[in-house]
């Protein structure tokens, strides 16, 4: 049977997570996911959704993880997004606030707790009836909130740690938001699941802070979008030689530049890890080690189909081969047939790391996360992007016209 990341963190031991100056344990983040899972079931929360409105930090693990203790559903939003949207669409019974602050918005809620209230003992916790159908998170992207089960989220941690080759070893170095689907998958769950020590930093941080951070913890990974690659710049006194995966979705300038500025604070380019990912697939789908592009002819790339060109064509980057168990299938959106080699089109994915659907929207979540193709039964997650599989690799060129 799948476990639930509440099976996986007991059988976890040594250093956990850092944040700041304070650090905790495994046994230790055991016993406070076990004191607020408690208190959160005397409170009757089982199966709730619960909001979880604390900044990037050790509160915020312990409280996710509580949640997951008491087999309530854990609604995490950057204090930043829009609380109000989130309020009126997710309808939470509860919400964890930082302590001593009032939240605008949350006093309206029956059950608003900080972490003074939970006081109960860890051993007065009695694992509640979660398996890996149930819902464990309510994940917020651009097109509501994403319902994802607790198998979703063993199934994604799992596929991270082959893809990255990440082990006990790994110190992960975290930047990211841990409230979205690639810092919760990246900087929480996959060390978690590797029983690796993480590093929890604000996400406001500059990359002067970010690759310091990086040397100082001797960190193998660590990563983000373009944008965290394309601002760093050289710095005397760091060392990147134990960087062994640099995650990204930057183009191939980006990363050659990036490369080629960090060269001499040991960056090897061999370390960049290019992939793709989307929150409906609960964070990674395909990728790749070492940064690789391919020129096709920009002609026949704007009409669809991809071909060398004679000279100097437009470079794509190769985003890796998917996932072990999933299968991504490129497909003409109007016939819901593969398309031909050679031929660009939707890129649709089914496997265990699929999302159950979007929260109160039925007709969107039966579109989007249970296409079929053509003569199948299978449901596939359609993703809205256009690309095309080259020599086994996955190649993103466009986003779909809705």
């Amino acid at each position: 049977m799948t476990p639930t990341f509440v099976d996986v963190l007991g059988e976890r031991s040594g250093p956990a997570f850092e944040s700041g100056a304070a650090s905790i344990g495994y046994a230790e983040l055991h016993s406070r996911a076990r004191s607020i899972g408690a208190s959160l079931l005397d409170r009757g929360l089982v199966g709730e959704r619960v909001l979880i409105l604390l900044p990037a930090g050790l509160d915020y693990v312990a409280a996710l993880f509580g949640c997951w203790y008491a087999g309530a559903v854990a609604v995490p939003l950057s204090p930043s997004r829009d609380l109000a949207r989130v309020l009126g669409d997710a309808d939470p019974a509860a919400a964890i606030v930082p302590d001593g602050r009032t939240v605008p918005g949350v006093i309206t809620l029956s059950t608003v707790l900080s972490t003074v209230d939970f006081q109960a003992a860890p051993e007065d916790w009695r694992r509640p009836a979660i398996g890996p159908d149930s819902l464990a998170l309510l994940q917020y992207s651009g097109s509501g909130g994403v319902m994802v089960s607790h198998g979703n989220l063993v199934a994604s941690a799992r596929q991270t740690c082959r893809l990255f080759g990440a082990g006990p070893d790994a110190g992960v170095v975290s930047r990211l938001a841990p409230h979205r689907d690639l810092g919760l998958m990246t900087g929480v769950l996959h060390p978690v699941l590797a029983g690796s020590r993480a590093t929890l930093l604000p996400p406001q941080v500059g990359p002067a802070e970010w690759l310091r951070a990086i040397s100082d913890r001797h960190a193998r990974v660590s990563g983000g979008p373009a944008a965290a690659f394309a601002a760093a710049r050289t710095m005397p006194g760091v060392d990147l030689s134990t960087w062994d995966v640099a995650f990204t979705d930057a183009p191939s300038s980006t990363m050659d530049s990036f490369a080629d500025r960090l060269a001499g604070n040991g960056f090897r380019r061999d370390a960049f890890f290019s992939c793709y990912w989307r929150a409906e697939a609960t964070s990674l789908i395909a990728g790749r080690r070492g940064p690789a592009a391919t020129e096709f002819d920009a002609d026949t790339l704007a009409s669809g189909r991809f071909t060398k060109p004679r000279w100097g064509g437009t470079p794509v980057v190769d985003r890796g081969r998917p996932a072990d168990e999933l299968e991504v299938a490129i497909v003409d959106p109007l016939t819901a047939t593969r398309c031909p080699d050679g031929t660009a089109g939707e890129i649709w994915v089914s496997g265990p790391n699929v999302a159950v659907g979007y929260l109160g929207r039925p007709d969107v979540s039966e579109r989007t996360f249970c296409a079929r193709l053509r003569g199948s039964t299978d449901n596939f997650l359609r993703t809205g992007d256009l690309g095309f599989l080259h020599d086994g690799g996955l190649h993103v060129t466009d986003v779909l016209a809705a």
